[in-house]
């Protein structure tokens, strides 16, 4: 009986073992990088410059923010450094930082490498990047755009910055080789004011990543743009997202197409900023200022499509004091 249990136990660790090899050699399963090198033109480089900074804002999270300010508006000569924090005081399954994606750290980085960290979140050494860069909705972004963004970046003013590698916790250091999957492009819909364009805008800006409440760090079924998710900054003040479901007493059911847009545009002036100077005082995580400088077309598109969600009676009280 001893013997049987010996070998039980030894079987078991054989399969943990392997499995362990498995997540950690053999994953993430993704193809290899397209061998393509990028025409840009002066078209491309503008289209990219406005998703990188109005749309999937890229340069949001691979910037300095400043925190004293509003919504955390981009800290002027950063763009694109890096450093930017995620802590597992902020809740997260360990400490992720936002890399320098500038010429200087990149710059020997293949096109097709860049693409698959942005669509795949598989890095040039074939690491498995973690989600906190919404790579499963970039992963459907018309591969025109996304090669625009690439070509943007490549403009950048190149930063020497060192950023510490990220370090997942245990077992979010093994589950994060499952994340990564192949690209699935979708073709870009003609810019007009309708839901289906607006659809394409909402994923390829990662609306929901935000707006839809989780548990255990997978979205709660039927909460999707319903908000309620919870973020922590610094003085350990918590945030939560917003309602942006249709519905009429929770969401934004009865806001006009016209509020929607002045919403937005009406942090465009960065000089008209409040200060944040205590936890009591309202703050945001969302880069207000950088969605500000997206073209109203698009606002509009936007709107349309979340005006077709399933309302969500879910009543978000969106900032609290430090605890």
């Amino acid at each position: 009986m001893k013997n049987v249990l010996k070998i039980i136990i030894l079987l078991l660790v054989f399969v943990v073992a392997a499995g362990v090899v498995y997540l950690k050699l053999v994953l993430p399963k993704v193809d290899k990088p397209e061998n393509i090198s990028i025409r840009a033109t002066p078209e491309m480089i503008q289209r990219g410059a406005y998703i990188a900074n109005h749309i999937s804002v890229c340069i949001d999270c691979h910037s300095k923010r400043d925190w004293s300010k509003f919504s955390g508006p981009i800290v002027p000569e950063t763009e694109g450094m890096g450093g930017e924090t995620f802590t597992k005081e902020m809740g997260l399954p360990g400490n992720f930082y936002a890399k320098n994606i500038t010429p200087a750290n990149i710059g020997n980085w293949t096109d097709g490498e860049i693409i698959r960290a942005i669509t795949c979140g598989v890095d040039n050494n074939n690491n498995a990047l973690f989600p906190i860069m919404p790579y499963q909705h970039y992963s459907k972004m018309d591969k025109e755009d996304v090669e625009a963004i690439v070509a943007y970046l490549r403009t950048l003013k190149p930063i020497k910055n060192e950023v510490p590698k990220s370090k997942p916790a245990f077992p979010m250091n093994l589950i994060i080789n499952t994340i990564p999957q192949n690209a699935q492009p979708t073709k870009k819909p003609e810019k007009a004011i309708n839901p289906v364009y607006g659809a394409y805008l909402t994923n390829i800006a990662g609306c929901s990543e935000c707006h839809t409440n989780v548990k255990n760090g997978t979205p709660i079924a039927g909460m999707d743009f319903a908000g309620g998710r919870e973020f922590k900054i610094a003085g350990n003040k918590k945030i939560v997202t917003s309602n942006i479901t249709p519905d009429i007493e929770t969401g934004i059911g009865n806001w006009s197409e016209d509020v929607f847009v002045h919403r937005f545009k009406s942090f465009q002036n960065l000089t008209e900023l409040p200060e944040y100077k205590s936890p009591k005082d309202f703050q945001t995580i969302m880069p207000w200022t950088m969605y500000a400088g997206m073209d109203t077309i698009d606002l509009k598109a936007i709107y349309i499509y979340l005006k077709t969600l399933n309302p969500v009676k879910n009543k978000v009280v969106a900032n609290h004091p430090s605890n």
